[in-house]
C-alpha cells in the first residue's frame, strides 16, 4: 500500500550518539523525497526536531501533535505549518494514529517505547492493519527485540505476531518494507499447546 503519512515516535533528546541525529535527519529528507508526509509530536527539540526539521526542508508535509502541557517542556515547533494542540497525551496518540498509514519508532525514551507499543498491540488485536516499525540505528532497539523473541519462545507473542514488526537499521529499506508490508491474518490469543 503506497504511504500518503507516516508516524514518527521519536525522543525529545538528540540522545548520546551523533549518529542517532544524523539517522533521524536522513529519515525526514528521505520521507519528504518520497513525498510522504510526516505526522510526529510536534517538538522542536532532540530527536522528533531533527526528522521535522529535515523533512520540511525538503518540502516535504509535517504535522505536529502536542498536547498542552507539553507545549513549553518539548519546546512545540513554531515552524510548522501543521501544529496541532491537544489536550491529552491520550488525545494526541489517537490523532496521530488517526492522520497515519503506518508507524516508525526511531530511538528515544520511555515515551516513544510506549508509543510504539500501544500501536503495535492495536494491530495485534486487529484495531487497524497499519504497518509498524523500528528504524533499529546503531542496534538501539536490540536489547528490546531480543526481549521480544523471548516473548515469542515463553509463548505469550505469536511467531506470526513478531514478524508484524519490521525492523531495519537503514532507513531507505525500512521505507520499503512499509510499502509492501501485507497485514497477516492471525487469531491474536494463544490457545494451550500453541504459538
Amino acid at each position: 500500500m503506497a504511504m500518503s503519512r507516516l508516524c514518527v515516535f521519536a525522543g525529545s533528546s538528540p540522545g548520546a550518539k551523533p549518529g542517532y541525529v544524523l539517522e533521524a535527519r536522513k529519515l525526514g529528507a528521505l520521507l519528504a523525497r518520497r513525498q510522504i508526509g510526516l505526522v510526529y509530536g510536534g517538538g522542536s527539540v532532540g530527536l522528533m526536531g531533527a526528522v521535522a526539521d529535515a523533512a520540511l526542508e525538503g518540502g516535504g508535509e509535517v504535522i505536529g501533535v502536542i498536547p498542552k502541557f507539553l507545549v513549553a517542556r518539548e519546546l512545540a515547533h513554531k515552524g510548522l505549518p501543521d501544529l496541532r494542540v491537544v489536550s491529552s497525551m491520550h488525545e494526541r496518540k489517537a490523532t496521530m494514529a488517526q492522520l497515519s498509514d503506518g508507524f516508525i519508532a526511531i530511538p528515544g525514551g520511555i515515551g516513544t517505547l510506549e508509543e510504539l507499543l500501544e500501536i503495535w498491540t492495536l494491530a495485534q488485536l486487529g484495531e487497524h492493519a497499519k504497518p509498524c516499525a523500528v528504524l533499529n540505528t546503531d542496534n538501539y532497539y536490540s536489547l528490546l527485540l531480543s526481549f521480544i523473541d523471548q516473548l515469542v519462545s515463553e509463548a505469550f507473542l505469536k511467531a506470526a505476531h513478531r514478524q508484524t514488526l519490521l525492523v531495519d537499521a537503514d532507513p531507505e529499506r525500512l521505507l520499503d518494507r512499509i510499502n509492501t508490508y501485507v497485514p497477516p491474518i492471525v487469531v491474536k490469543w494463544i490457545g494451550r499447546g500453541e504459538s
